[in-house]
């Protein structure tokens, strides 16, 4: 089978992209039926979740994050098979790069704005060799609104160092200014998906509708990044055993007889109270 990097992807701008504004998008990469099923198990994998202790962190007020295992999602291959996906990960973390992590962000109405934040402390590839070692791939089920509480991001500062940072990730509120200067909304439709820098400056925005905004999101790292440990994939034999050898390859969890449910590990603190 042929690299993603052979495909028709302007890579220069792939890089170009994630090194300056921290953010990236591929329009129309998935059919509206695939999403329609991908937001079928986004919806059954929720309530699964939110019935048990764990299942589900909350990320502000009525906004709540869930870890899922990849076979909860049917449209997995599909997913990290995509030519844009494995081109964005080959160019930008090497071609031995991980899949880390497997969830879905939903605000749902009433959501309220989130403090301005990164997602993890920027480690010291990123500070000091200008090198980024994980994305995360976004990927909307809904045709997002301004009622719904879009993502915001401020481009340019996933090189900012943080060291005055709360915890590494939540910037004083005297840098607000700047980033609200900075600050882009993004309005994906059904079928984009974006890959950006977790470390870009970003939060959510209220969502004032009366429909909930679930967004899949897929963490990559690039070997030894070490963002495996925040979280518990695993997947069974039989589907291991399933998969192409490509997928394989990039996906190195525990294979298990039974899957355990996932307690929620990704904590944001600042986030949970909003």
């Amino acid at each position: 089978m042929t690299s993603a990097t052979e495909q028709t992807y302007d890579l220069d701008g792939i890089r170009r992209g994630l090194e300056t504004d921290g953010i990236i998008a591929c329009r129309g990469a998935f059919s509206t039926e695939w999403v329609a099923q991908l937001r079928e198990d986004i919806d059954l994998a929720f309530e699964e979740a939110r019935s048990r202790e764990g299942g589900a962190v909350g990320r502000g007020p009525n906004r709540w994050y869930v870890e899922i295992h990849p076979e909860a999602l049917r449209g997995f291959v599909d997913l990290v098979e995509h030519p844009w996906v494995r081109t964005v990960c080959e160019t930008v973390l090497g071609p031995d790069y991980q899949v880390v992590e497997v969830g879905f962000d939903t605000p749902f109405p009433g959501a309220k704005v989130q403090p301005w934040h990164r997602d993890f402390p920027s480690p010291r590839e990123t500070t000091e060799e200008h090198r980024l070692t994980s994305l995360a791939f976004n990927l909307t089920t809904v045709d997002t609104t301004d009622e719904m509480g879009p993502f915001e991001i401020a481009p340019g500062t996933q090189w900012d160092r943080g060291d005055g940072f709360d915890h590494e990730q939540f910037p004083p509120e005297s840098e607000y200014p700047r980033y609200e200067a900075l600050a882009q909304r993004k309005y994906p439709k059904v079928g984009d998906i974006s890959a950006r820098s977790a470390l870009t400056i970003h939060r959510g925005t209220p969502n004032t509708s009366t429909v909930s905004r679930p967004v899949l999101v897929l963490g990559v790292d690039a070997p030894g990044a070490g963002n495996d440990a925040h979280h518990d994939l695993a997947v069974t034999r039989g589907f291991w055993d399933a998969l192409p050898q490509r997928v394989r390859n990039h996906l190195s969890c525990p294979v298990v007889d039974e899957l355990q449910p996932i307690v929620q590990k990704h904590d944001i603190e600042g986030l949970v109270m909003g």
